[in-house]
């Protein structure tokens, strides 16, 4: 990482300092924009309107300088996140289920092995001791991301579940994860790339988006 740009504001104005932050680190790097080899962006879940303008500004800079489009699911950003932690504590077997707050106690979660290697399927869930009891004895699950912390009260109550708090996806787990698709070559179809909400977007009146 050459430079960033963090904006953790509760009042997002992502049209707006977007394409001034792009700017600016790329002045701090010392980087000209005909340098690129490519443009990581995330694809969600996460803010329906951040999604679009994230993804709308990094297709427009493919475009324009004829470089790849390397686009990244925020789950695995999390767990690239927690993956890069100093001093983590592995334990064969573990399981871990990043989090995406979805509003009340649901969240967006799938499970992936200690390595990283996702080995299930992302979805909406509700969190609820059900859930956790179904979860195997024999196994560390650890739980992380703002979905998991706002559901800290639940985790006491289950030895299985770890819960790791104040993991947010950062440039680090951007960085890594970018690193990872661009040396397989796992770039993003520009024409056919969509924001992946994890649930539909609705409009006024109630209209899917």
């Amino acid at each position: 990482m050459l430079a960033s740009r963090v904006e953790e504001g509760e009042k997002f104005s992502h049209a707006e300092k977007l394409n001034v932050f792009i700017a600016e680190v790329m002045t701090e790097a010392g980087r000209d924009m005909d340098e690129l080899d490519a443009v990581a962006v995330g694809v969600g879940p996460g803010s329906y309107t951040g999604l679009r303008i994230g993804l709308s500004a990094a297709k427009g800079l493919c475009f324009a300088l004829d470089i790849p489009l390397i686009g990244m699911g925020t789950l695995d950003v999390l767990v690239a996140q927690y993956l890069s932690l100093p001093n983590i504590d592995r334990q064969p077997g573990d399981v871990l289920f990043p989090m995406i707050d979805a509003r009340r106690m649901e969240v967006f979660t799938t499970a992936f092995d200690g390595s990283g290697k996702e080995v299930g399927e992302s979805q909406p869930m509700i969190l609820d001791d059900p859930w956790c009891s179904a979860l195997p004895q024999d196994k560390r699950h650890l739980v992380f991301g703002d979905g998991a912390d706002k559901a800290s009260a639940l985790w006491t109550g289950h030895s299985q579940v770890t819960h790791v708090v104040g993991i947010r996806p950062s440039v680090f787990g951007l960085v890594a994860c970018a690193e990872t698709l661009f040396s397989r070559g796992d770039f993003a179809d520009m024409v056919r790339s969509v924001p992946a909400y994890g649930k539909v977007a609705r409009v006024g009146g109630g209209f899917p988006l």
